[in-house]
């Protein structure tokens, strides 16, 4: 299977360049069939290779393979090979890929049915799969900054996929840029570790970098530019504001980019280069603060965000600070398993929102929902079972993904406990909030709206029910030691993090406190659905935001105008640069550089108007011309001798 591994992103990249070429040619059966096909095959050769890891795991081996497809290029001493790295840590990531991938393909042929850019669409997607293959299996530095690269490019296509909407395409262009930003400290980064190790594959990069001290301030400046990488692709503090944006895309979009795959590379990246960041305490400080800062924030808003996918965007912006603070914290494993459940539960949410969508003829406003648990069952139950996992409700997947993490932040740092807690509490109510403002009470829609009300088709309901049901049970691939469980997830990977758990500090913590911080996370959320319930569903009564455009209160203000982060982005950076480029246009390219090369044009313009005068067209008049000439030469040899 290890020599085929090369099928894996080839297959859904050929089923971009069929579908992009023969888009307007081919029915709509055709390309949901292709579309869906590719990424399926594509799955199943990811099963038989997880296999082969897994085979290799049970007999102890580290299960690490790696397949050279070609030379990429050689300079001097410097060999770059396209090459595929498969391991515990990729062999999962193909799976997530491509499984809800392939699920997400497999709604979008019904969801987007009517669109009349559907071959368009697939391709993207196709492509999309492609980059984010190549991203996870390459075996160096490069061939995963191709794939990073190659997602954003595919982000922007996607979220602007209807860029005839002019705010659409803004938000394209917003994920772009800022994206960007965070894609130069990769940049960088990868000329660093050039120079300091000599190469870029992963195995001599890492392991040259285990031998070097703590603190090593090589690996700091290193691991800060990775972080920066990091924060633009996964959306974190000061560079999250691009993913609500997000939202502008196709609802399938959001939960593959914006909740399964792509915010999830910058995870991966720490994950995978995870000796490197160890090392370096000061980074491993500012992740895991900056994660539990983005974890409060992104939930402090959302709570009162009324666009049901805006509110789906926060919340991913929020998991991820949690992914970041276990990063910070040394749990690698837990920050890991947070992105296996959630790429399951808030690719569930998505859909779910999708579906509700459709039947809700494109309204988003949760105020305009509710009662819908009656015209569409299946959406109901799926819906409440993501939002019970992302709760942290025991014993859903979330509560135990979650809960490792705040256990490491925890022995870590009691205020890192305390702040994350927090963020629980808000997760646990504005996803509650979303759920009964949507489902329960009566209808607020209009009559039409009501009318066209029904459970979306089998092709959109079947990629809940099977998400619905590894959001319920993936979180008894890592039960801990305390529940009596096996960490099979701790174990599977050990591999990948055996660098790190030779030198970091074991981690230690009694059942009893354990059982208490469980005991709090899950009280408090059931505390917070309560609250909620009796506030949402008991009664047709909407918070403040039902009766003015913008609630009352100073802290409901600041949550429903998202902390002016964007006014202030916009007041700080945006008007000042382009107040700037309209001075550097006017003054520099327009009376500068234009005036130097139209200055110059009109000069040789004007001398050739000048010159041809002399081109009379008479003989007589060329002869006096070349006598005057001679006569010139010779005095010129005369006073020059």
């Amino acid at each position: 299977m290890i020599d085929l591994i090369w099928l894996i992103p080839l297959i859904p990249f050929l089923g971009f360049v069929v579908l992009g070429l023969l888009r307007n040619m081919l029915p709509k059966i055709v390309i949901s069939v292709v579309g869906c096909g590719v990424i399926l095959v594509s799955f199943l050769l990811s099963c038989g290779l997880f296999k082969e890891v897994w085979d290799a795991r049970q007999l102890g081996e580290t299960a690490e393979f790696s397949k050279e497809i070609f030379n990429w290029f050689t300079v001097g001493s410097l060999s770059i090979n396209l090459s595929f790295l498969v391991d515990p840590l990729s062999s999962i990531m193909l799976l997530i890929i491509t499984g809800v991938g392939f699920l997400i393909h497999l709604y979008s042929s019904a969801y987007m049915a009517n669109d009349t850019g559907f071959g368009k669409y697939f391709a993207y997607l196709n492509l999309f799969v492609f980059f984010m293959l190549l991203l996870v299996l390459g075996s160096n530095y490069l061939v995963m900054f191709i794939g990073w690269e190659g997602v954003g490019l595919c982000s922007y296509l996607l979220i602007g996929f209807w860029y005839k909407n002019t705010s659409y395409a803004k938000a394209a262009k917003k994920a772009f840029v800022m994206n960007r930003i965070g894609d130069l400290g990769f940049l960088i980064a990868l000329f660093f570790i050039l120079a300091n190790f000599g190469s870029l594959e992963f195995n001599e990069v890492l392991g040259q970098a285990g031998l070097l001290p703590m603190g090593d301030s090589t690996l700091l400046v290193i691991t800060l530019l990775l972080f920066v990488a990091a924060t633009g692709k996964s959306a974190q503090i000061p560079l999250f504001t691009w993913l609500p944006d997000a939202m502008a895309g196709p609802t399938p979009v959001s939960a593959l980019i914006h909740a399964a795959t792509m915010v999830t590379a910058g995870i991966y990246m720490i994950a995978r280069s995870n000796i490197m960041f160890t090392l370096s305490p000061i980074t491993m400080q500012i992740i895991a603060i900056i994660g539990v800062a983005t974890a409060l924030l992104a939930a402090f808003i959302a709570i009162t965000q009324n666009d049901i996918k805006k509110v789906l965007a926060y919340s991913t912006v929020s998991q991820l600070g949690y992914m970041f603070l276990g990063l910070g914290v040394g749990a690698f494993t837990g920050a890991f398993f947070h992105v296996l459940t959630h790429a399951f539960f808030k690719a569930l949410l998505f859909l779910g929102a999708g579906s509700v969508i459709h039947a809700m003829s494109n309204e988003q406003d949760m105020r305009s929902m509710g009662g819908l648990k009656k015209f569409m069952p299946v959406t109901y139950v799926t819906m409440l079972i993501g939002t019970i996992a992302i709760a942290g409700i025991p014993p859903l997947s979330g509560f135990f993904s979650k809960d490792e993490i705040l256990a490491y932040a925890f022995v870590s740092s009691p205020v890192f406990w305390v702040l994350g807690f927090l963020g629980a509490l808000c997760t646990a109510f504005y996803m509650f909030r979303l759920l009964y403002l949507t489902f329960f009470s009566s209808f607020r829609g209009t009559e039409v709206q009501k009318k066209h009300l029904h459970e979306s088709p089998w092709p959109m309901t079947l990629p809940l029910i099977v998400l619905a049901i590894l959001a319920a049970v993936a979180g008894l691939l890592n039960i801990p030691e305390a529940l009596h469980g096996g960490n099979w997830l701790k174990e599977f990977l050990a591999p990948v993090f055996a660098q790190t758990n030779a030198i970091a500090e074991p981690f230690h913590l009694s059942h009893q406190t354990e059982y208490l911080l469980m005991g709090a996370s899950a009280l408090g959320a059931i505390i917070m659905a309560v609250i909620a319930y009796n506030r949402f569903a008991k009664s047709n009564q909407l918070d403040a935001s039902k009766s003015s455009e913008e609630p009352q209160g100073l802290l409901q203000r600041l949550s429903y105008n998202k902390l002016y982060i964007d006014e202030l982005y916009d007041s700080v950076f945006v008007k000042p640069l382009n107040g700037l480029s309209k001075v550097l246009y006017k003054f520099v390219d327009r009376a500068g550089i234009d005036s130097l090369i139209n200055g110059l044009g009109d000069m040789f313009v004007s001398s050739g108007k000048g010159i041809r005068l002399l081109q009379t067209g008479h003989v007589g008049f060329y002869i006096f011309m070349m006598v005057i000439g001679v006569i010139a030469f010779m005095l010129y040899g005369l006073f020059t001798i």
